[in-house]
């Protein structure tokens, strides 16, 4: 299971999952992020990991696109840690 919660400010779109991304909570999150992004170029876009407890490839084909649209990805454990650089470093290489 995955949550979902969005908290937009002035400056900032925050969200923060809790769970695991897996299976077809991929294709939600990756729903809710394009309906939600619409129109907010300008503003500052975070993701926070800080909750989830497994992440699958797709889910982190999809943490890879949101990275290449500008988004941020956030973690304190080591887990996702190690997710989210594996994440960056393949975009930085599929972008050489």
């Amino acid at each position: 299971m995955l949550r979902i919660s969005v908290t937009d400010t002035k400056g900032e779109n925050r969200w923060i999952l809790q769970g695991e991304l897996v299976g077809p909570w991929v294709g939600e999150l990756r729903s809710c992020w394009k309906k939600k992004r619409r129109g907010r170029d300008g503003q500052k876009c975070i993701f926070d990991l800080n909750e989830v407890s497994f992440i699958d490839k797709r889910g982190e084909r999809l943490l890879r696109a949101i990275c290449k649209k500008g988004a941020e990805l956030v973690a304190n454990g080591m887990y996702t840690k190690h997710v989210i650089e594996k994440v960056k470093t393949r975009s930085k290489l599929q972008l050489s």
